[in-house]
């Protein structure tokens, strides 16, 4: 069974930092699958953050530009989501995601709270 596991979550004050990592199983992190992290706020839809293409290009949402960056580390097999400034409305529970060879692959998530 393929799984995807995120870390990193947890409580930080407004304009605290917090990096989240994914490990993604050797099986699937391919430079041509599709790698991507996600949040959902409490009653709302989730909506994607960033994300890196099947051609290796990167791009967050225009809500956290210039505040996140995602990144991932091929000897490691690692998709990471480095988040600085953060604010109240970034909480929410984090996924990861990949795409590959027609399938999604998805974590359990992990909570970001951004609360002072």
């Amino acid at each position: 069974q393929v799984q995807l596991v995120e870390s990193g979550g947890g409580l930080v004050r407004p304009g605290g930092s917090l990096m989240l990592s994914c490990a993604v199983p050797q099986s699937i992190f391919s430079r041509h699958a599709l790698m991507a992290w996600h949040r959902q706020a409490a009653g709302k839809e989730r909506e994607l953050v960033g994300s890196f293409s099947s051609g290796g290009s990167r791009t967050v949402a225009n809500s956290v530009k210039g505040r996140f960056i995602i990144s991932r580390d091929t000897t490691t097999n690692t998709v990471y989501l480095q988040m600085d400034n953060l604010k109240p409305e970034d909480t929410g529970v984090y996924y990861c995601d990949v795409q590959y060879g027609g399938t999604a692959y998805w974590g359990q998530g992990t909570q970001v709270t951004v609360s002072s």
